[in-house]
């Protein structure tokens, strides 16, 4: 039985497969959906219930595959696009989740950025925790934050906008938004930590992810498109 090379849920364009093997399937994922618990129901755009709910359904996807499982093990931010791994099990799950957790997941994102950089490439370290005062929003904490860090260079500027390379080493939630606005380069279309000066989305996108395969110790390498992005703001 041939296997479709996207995941197909309700209500949506078709979702590609960039990478998939025994134990993982990478997409690519679109803007708008969440990354939110199952028992979240405030909105209809729950990546993972929809996933869940299509198995069960025994969608062609998903039935061509003898799929049972599949759960994601990172996050991105719901206006981010671009490579999200899931796992085909349980085990998958925790042996992904470590790679991530311990820091061998190399993470590469193309950012669009607002002004002038004053330097081509630098590590932004400032330490991250909650906003209490504002829902959803990260800070700097040089007392309380966790430790985060990011490592920028800048591959092209045209007019206002300037193309920016970023490698999070670690994890945290708005990391590359957060390091960025604090360099003085805010993201385009970030309304939590720049401002909307025009009608584009958040011009941040998950462009590879390598690691080594924690069951066949293969390198794996996967990259998602980037020329419809770079398009929309003139690259």
């Amino acid at each position: 039985m041939a296997k479709p090379n996207f995941i197909e849920l309700p209500d949506c364009e078709p979702i590609p497969i960039l990478h998939e093997d025994r134990s993982a399937i990478a997409v690519d994922k679109p803007r708008g959906w969440m990354l939110v618990p199952y028992t979240w129901q405030n909105t209809s755009w729950n990546l993972q219930a929809a996933i869940n709910s299509s198995i069960t359904a025994r969608d062609f996807w998903a039935r061509s595959r003898g799929l049972k499982f599949l759960r994601h093990v990172h996050r991105l931010d719901a206006d981010t696009s671009g490579i999200l791994l899931l796992a085909k099990s349980p085990g998958a799950v925790e042996m992904f989740s470590h790679l991530f957790e311990s820091r061998e997941m190399e993470k590469t994102y193309l950012a669009i950025v607002l002004g002038a950089p004053r330097q081509m490439e630098w590590t932004c370290e400032l330490k991250l925790a909650p906003d209490k005062k504002r829902f959803k929003k990260m800070k700097v904490d040089s007392r309380h934050g966790k430790n985060a860090e990011t490592h920028f260079k800048i591959l092209e500027a045209r007019g206002k906008y300037t193309l920016v390379e970023a490698k999070p080493v670690t994890g945290r939630t708005h990391q590359i938004r957060v390091h960025l606005a604090e360099s003085g380069l805010p993201i385009v279309g970030d309304e939590l930590y720049g401002k909307l000066e025009s009608n584009l989305r958040l011009g941040l996108r998950a462009v590879r992810l390598a690691y080594v395969d924690p069951f066949t110790k293969r390198r794996v390498d996967i990259h998602a498109p980037t020329d419809g992005f770079l398009k929309k703001y003139g690259f």
